[in-house]
């Protein structure tokens, strides 16, 4: 049978009605709400994945270090103080263990800046080393790896071998100081005359630490013993922790880890655990200790001492081993502590953290 044209042109076109239109969008945001935390999480893991990763690079870093030098990484002599090429890796060195590990890192440039060079033009080099943000040194799920304000400037507090800083590279990752809390001023006052009137702050000179040149001074030798008298972990002011003074075994002690933050000073520098820089002395900054349990980034609350993350439910932790793991917050506080102990005699079944 044959249509007219006119009937062709009447006849109305197939298309949705707006009550279907409407089950169609209703739809797709349910597919899209019950997706997006897959997809929330699939990223997060990417991310947990990559700090796994970064940590494990700087556990190698100072295992590594252990093999050259027979001990690892030093802590350095405090926060006003950074790394500097031209004094070893012992007692004479002021910065702390992430800046002797940056040869083991692919950063053997940057640990070298101001080698060799007059003080006024080392200085200069060790101020524009330590405001370099370095990529391995952030967790990707808590910030993004830029420099941030030297917040201790406005006490007048600069860096004594460098300068004043205005940002600085910053770490999310510290060194295991033990379970009990030691600093070059707490809990016993130096001996020898501080930068700051913050007795952990370090020494006021390099002369307070060394002199004449290659021989230590009697109240560094006296406060470097007092710190080591009472410290636990493997890094510390002026440590210099072989392997085999790692007694309760390497698989059973802690390297080094995450560390906690308050999310509120991610990129402020105003936690007192983080207003410093990567590069500079033994501080809350680049050591932690395990006399608390662990926490996670909590708005509002400072634990300026404590290992802790950005990551949900744990945090990774490298053991003296180079291994990493992923460490829960509930782990048994007694556990925890334990781990953070190199010589107590306590060997920690693995299956308990």
């Amino acid at each position: 049978m044959h249509r007219s044209i006119s009937e062709i042109r009447n006849r109305k076109s197939p298309g949705f009605t707006l009550v279907e239109l409407l089950v169609v969008i209703t739809i797709i945001g349910i597919l899209i709400a019950l997706l997006l935390p897959a997809v929330q999480a699939a990223r997060e893991a990417a991310r947990q994945l990559q700090c796994c990763n970064h940590l494990k690079q700087l556990a190698l870093g100072c295992l590594n270090h252990e093999e050259v030098y027979g001990h690892f990484p030093t802590g350095g002599w405090g926060f006003t103080w950074t790394g500097d090429a031209d004094r070893g890796t012992d007692w004479r060195q002021p910065g702390g263990w992430i800046y002797n590990i940056l040869p083991y890192i692919e950063q053997e440039a940057l640990h070298d800046m101001g080698a060799g060079l007059p003080q006024s033009q080392k200085y200069a080099a060790h101020l524009q080393r330590i405001s370099i943000p370095l990529g391995i040194l952030y967790c990707p799920t808590r910030r993004r790896p830029v420099a941030h304000p030297w917040s201790v400037g406005w006490s007048g507090y600069q860096v004594v071998n460098a300068g004043m800083p205005s940002t600085v590279g910053r770490s999310d990752y510290a060194a295991n100081g033990g379970d009990v809390l030691t600093t070059p001023g707490y809990p016993i006052r130096p001996l020898w005359r501080t930068a700051t009137s913050n007795y952990s702050s370090g020494p006021a000179s390099i002369q307070e630490v060394e002199n004449p040149p290659g021989q230590m001074t009697s109240n560094a030798w006296t406060t470097f013993n007092n710190i080591a008298s009472l410290a636990t972990g493997v890094v510390y002011c002026g440590s210099l922790i072989k392997m085999a003074d790692v007694t309760d075994g390497t698989s059973h002690t802690y390297l080094a880890g995450e560390k906690y933050l308050n999310p509120d000073s991610y990129t402020t520098g105003t936690d007192t655990g983080d207003n410093e820089a990567a590069l500079v002395g033994d501080n809350e900054d680049i050591v932690r200790w395990t006399y608390y349990s662990p926490q996670p980034d909590t708005p509002g609350a400072g634990f300026a001492e404590l290992f802790g993350s950005a990551h949900a439910v744990g945090f990774h932790m490298a053991l003296c081993d180079g291994s990493v793991h992923f460490i829960n917050y509930t782990i048994d506080p007694q556990i925890h502590r334990c781990l953070g102990k190199r010589n107590d005699g306590m060997v920690i079944d693995g299956k308990k953290f």
